[in-house]
C-alpha cells in the first residue's frame, strides 16, 4: 500500500494552524493590536496556555510584540503581514461554520 504524503510545507502549516487556540487567537487580532489581558479576556483560556500560543506564534512569524517602554510597560500583540496573510482563509473557516456547524443545545 503506498504512503500518502502532504506536502512538507502544508504539513507544517497544518502543525502551525491546529495547535489548540492559535486560529482563534489569531481571528481576535485580526481587529487590530491588542494587550494580553484584551486577548485574554476575550477567549475562554488560560493566561499560560495564552502566554505559549503567543511566543510559538510569534516564533513562526504570525504574531508581533511589540513592548512599549513605559511605567507600568505595556506590551501590544499584532499580526505581521504573513499573520494578515490568513485573514482569507480565517473568514471562510467563519463562513463554513456558520452555514455548516450548528452548537450543541445547553443540556441543562
Amino acid at each position: 500500500m503506498e504512503q500518502f504524503s502532504l506536502c512538507p510545507r502544508v504539513e507544517k502549516g497544518m502543525q502551525v494552524l491546529s495547535k489548540r487556540w492559535a486560529i482563534l487567537i489569531i481571528y481576535q487580532l485580526l481587529s487590530g493590536p491588542q494587550r494580553f489581558c484584551t486577548i485574554e479576556s476575550a477567549l475562554p483560556i488560560s493566561g499560560r496556555l495564552l502566554s505559549e500560543r503567543l511566543k510559538e506564534l510569534e516564533h513562526e512569524g504570525i504574531v508581533h510584540r511589540e513592548v512599549y517602554p513605559e511605567m507600568p510597560v505595556r506590551i501590544e500583540y499584532s499580526l505581521t503581514d504573513k499573520g494578515l496573510a490568513l485573514e482569507p482563509v480565517v473568514r471562510e473557516m467563519e463562513k463554513w461554520s456558520s452555514a455548516w456547524i450548528e452548537l450543541d443545545e445547553d443540556p441543562k
